[in-house]
Parts: C-alpha cells; structure tokens; sequence
C-alpha cells in the first residue's frame, strides 16, 4: 500500500501540473465528441489524432495522456448517439440503446443521458482503481517470462482477439494472419535480406504502424461512412428543456454499478474480450438477476447504467494487459501500442521500473479525467449533442484533410500517403466481407515480435519444439489459446449481438 500511494503521488505530482490538466481535459473534449459522433468509436478517434499528437511535439507522457483521455472521452461518448438516435457511437453502446432509446422517447432524454453519464463515471474511476492496484502486480509476475512464455502469450492474443464478440473466428484467424504477413515486409532481422518487399525501397523499412492504422481504420472509416450514411443525417430525439440529475434513480443503481464494474473491468483484462463483451455480460447479469419484473427493454436506469458501466470499466481493465505485458486487450489498446513503440517505450515488465513517470502520470491523469468527463458531460451534454446535426458532407471531408495532412507531416513521404490509401481500401473491403481489422493491426504490431520470440526459443533449444511447452505458464498460456479459439465457436449460438429496436 505505501509504494502504491508513493507511485500515485510521483504521478499526481506531473498530472496536476496546469500543461498536463490542459491536455487531458483537450483529450476528453474531443474523445466525447467522437465517441458521439455515430461509427466513429474510440479506436478510430485515437487513430485520426495520433498524427496531430505527433506533429504537436509532445514528449511521450504528453502524448500519451493526451490520446487516452480521448479515449475514456469517446466511450463516455458513445452513449449519446445511442440515447438520442437509437444508433451505437461504437460498438460497445449497443447494448446501451435497449433502454436508453425508450427512456428517450418517453420523454425522459435528459434523464437518460445523465444517468449513462454517472455509469460511465464509475465504471472508468474503479477501472482506473484497478489498473493502479493490479498492473504493478501482474508486472512482476511477467518477470518469470522468457521466449517460450513470451510466444505463447503472444499466441493467447491472436487466438483470443476475435474472442465471443467475433462472428466467425475462421475471418479472426485470417485477418490475423494477415497482419502477421504485413508484418514481414522489409529487410529479415536476421540475414538481413528483403522480403515480400517486391523490389521497392520505400519498403525495406517495414509498414509504418501509424501508416497501417490511419488506413485502416480513419480512411477506411470515410469510405464506408459514405457509402452507408453520407447522403443524409441522422434525425433523432431532440433534447428538449432544462438537463437535470435523477438523484434517485442514480442511488437506485449503486449495486448495479458495483457488479457491473467488476465483471467489465475482468473482460477488460482479458486480451481480445474488451468492452463488447463487457456491455453485454453486464447487462444480461443484471437483466438475469431483475427478472422480468424488472422490465428491461423498457426504458430502466439499470438497464441503462449496467452496459455504460459495463464498458467504460473494460476500457479501463484493457489498458492493465497493454501495460504490463505488451498485449493489447482491445482495439483501442492495440493503437496506443503502436504509439508507444513510435516514442521508442516498450510496453511490458520492465516499463514500470524504467518509465515510472509515464506510467504512474498516466495513471493518475485517468483519474483526474473521470472527473472532467463527469462535469462536461452532465452540464454540457446539450453542447455534444449538437455535434450529432453536423453534416457528413462536412465531417467526413475533415476526417480525411486531418489524417492525410497528420501523416505527411509526420513523415514527408508521398509514398506513405499511397499506402495510407491502399489501407484504406483494404479495411473497407474487409469491413465489407466482415472480416475485422483489429485482428490485423494486432498482427502488424506484435507479428515481428512473436518471430523473434520463436527464433530466441528454437535456437535455445536446439530446434526442440518441446521447448515451448517446457514451462508451467507457457503450457498453460498454450491451452489457453486453443480454449479461447474454439470454445466461442460453441458459444456463439447463445451469445448473439442485440438486434436494434425499431421505432
């Protein structure tokens, strides 16, 4: 407990400084209005910004808090859409519009966005809690890691990505398998020569992270934005009146928010499960123990608090495996990987003994920033709200200048530029054969280290692939791998995405 509260005040004491308190409330202006903004959702907000990030010359804890403060913004966001439109801002909201549409069109939108507001609040703050109490933990446990355990956490990952949110683990495994080929591209670490490279200089580097995931996700976005919703906007409910706060109702769902914090913030951790599966577990959780007469899919407070809490705090218990074992355990993880790689940090054991200011400063600004988020979002939610009247014709056009406009500046490359499209094209035909994309960023990212990793262990044992089964935690890494990757397979008949509810 004493080291904890002496890596909290080592954090409070770079957090509370006017340039970073700056930053971060900067962070969850915008990560709102992007998670409001319909389809959007963190992963592609985090990703459009990280260029801006850069060319701003922060140094690495800046930049960090700056792109994590967005993302707690867009999952406190996300809800907004989801109450007003009956459309998710990500996918993890889904199940929030199952009682917060009804609340809304009862007449009760102000009550139901104040309420997810206070959800989201307390799912983030215990998350955050968590993150503070179990990373250092588990941080030591990783010290017992070596080549084989390494690999087979690696494994665990891509097995696990597409997890019980994926609709068909046989497109997980192939978009994975994908990345893992990008991955390859570039000069072979060991001998030196090129592969798959085609003959073209520009890629005996490798694919630039930043390149691969502004594609594939904010360009890829545009695209798709376009053909989907770009010709009109979306008409929704209209807030109407003066913005109160049901103190009752808000009292009334203390146990829920409990509960719910502690199932979200365990999918969380579970790397590939994230906040999809944490909205949904925790719904139905409290929807089981309500019964029927708790009316669920009518417009309740529980019914709207459980899933806000449910996926804000997986957000929270996503960052614990990226942390401390280079794992990311969602979308948005896996790309505030990528920038910490870029800023020359590697994210693992070791990182919180050598960058315990990045760390603890991160962890503190979290803390900070749940409450930022809960005063803009209660009395400003009128303001976010009427980011939803912004044209597409408008918005999307802006999404593309900035990531064109971030990506050159950071690199000066046209080439760079032309793959940022061709990524772009790839997710968008991708997206529209359902197969997901996180599987391959996840892949770009960890596909050169899980080789290294497997080459370190072949030549230690001589070629033995024994070897890798030669540890308790491999072995039981491994099966963990196989489990995750068949067993939602079986699942996946009783474990359905929620349809939306037609007016």
């Amino acid at each position: 407990m004493a080291d904890l509260l002496a890596n909290l005040s080592l954090g409070f004491g770079i957090a509370l400084s006017p340039y970073t308190l700056l930053l971060a409330i900067i962070g969850c202006f915008i990560g709102t209005i992007v998670g409001a903004l319909p389809g959007l959702g963190p992963a592609n907000g985090v990703a459009i910004m990280i260029p801006i990030t850069f060319s701003m010359g922060l140094d690495a804890t800046g930049a960090l808090i700056l792109l994590t403060a967005i993302y707690y913004g867009a999952m406190y966001g996300g809800r907004i859409s989801s109450i007003l439109l009956n459309i998710p801002g990500d996918e993890p909201a889904m199940m929030t519009t199952l009682d917060g549409y009804p609340m809304a069109k009862a007449g009760r939108a102000g009550d139901a966005l104040v309420i997810s507001g206070f959800a989201s609040f307390v799912g983030a703050f215990l998350a955050t809690l968590g993150l503070a109490v179990l990373a250092p933990a588990l941080s030591r446990i990783a010290y017992e890691f070596g080549p084989a355990e390494y690999f087979a956490l690696y494994l665990l990952a891509f097995c696990t990505l597409g997890g019980i949110a994926s609709n068909n683990q046989a497109k997980a495994a192939l978009a994975s398998c994908l990345g893992i080929g990008i991955a390859m591209i570039g000069l072979d670490p060991n001998s030196g020569l090129p592969r798959m490279t085609g003959g073209n200089l520009h890629l005996y580097d490798g694919i630039d992270f930043l390149v691969a995931i502004v594609g594939l996700f904010a360009v890829s976005e545009v695209f798709f934005f376009i053909e989907s919703k770009g010709k009109s906007g979306a008409a929704g409910i209209k807030l109407r009146g003066r913005v109160t706060v049901p103190w009752a109702e808000i009292w009334s769902t203390r146990w829920t928010m409990i509960r719910c914090s502690v199932v979200g913030f365990i999918a969380g951790v579970l790397p590939g499960a994230g906040a999809s599966l944490g909205s949904f577990m925790t719904y139905m959780m409290e929807k089981s123990i309500a019964g029927e007469k708790g009316k669920f899919g009518t417009g309740v407070a529980k019914g709207i608090a459980a899933p806000e809490v449910g996926n804000n705090a997986a957000a929270g218990g996503a960052l614990v495996p990226m942390l401390t074992l280079g794992v990311p355990g969602s979308g948005t993880t896996a790309v505030l990987l990528a920038v910490l790689v870029t800023l020359n940090i590697t994210p693992g054991p070791t990182l919180f003994v050598e960058r315990p200011d990045v760390v603890w400063s991160l962890i503190a600004s979290l803390l900070i920033a749940n409450f930022v988020l809960l005063a803009m979002n209660v009395p400003m939610v009128k303001v976010f709200v009427k980011v939803l009247e912004v044209p597409p014709a408008i918005l999307m056009p802006g999404v593309t200048m900035v990531s064109f406009v971030g990506i050159y500046s950071l690199t000066g490359s046209y080439f760079d530029l032309l793959l940022v499209v061709l990524f772009g094209v790839l997710g968008y035909v991708l997206r529209k054969l359902d197969i997901p994309t996180v599987p391959v960023i996840l892949g770009i990212l960890l596909g050169s280290k899980m080789e290294k990793q497997l080459r370190d262990a072949m030549v230690l044992s001589d070629g033995d692939w024994t070897y890798l089964f030669s540890s308790t935690i491999s072995s039981v890494l491994i099966v963990a791998a196989i489990v995750g990757f068949i067993l939602p397979i079986f699942l996946r008949g009783r474990i359905r995405k929620p349809q939306r509810i037609s007016d």
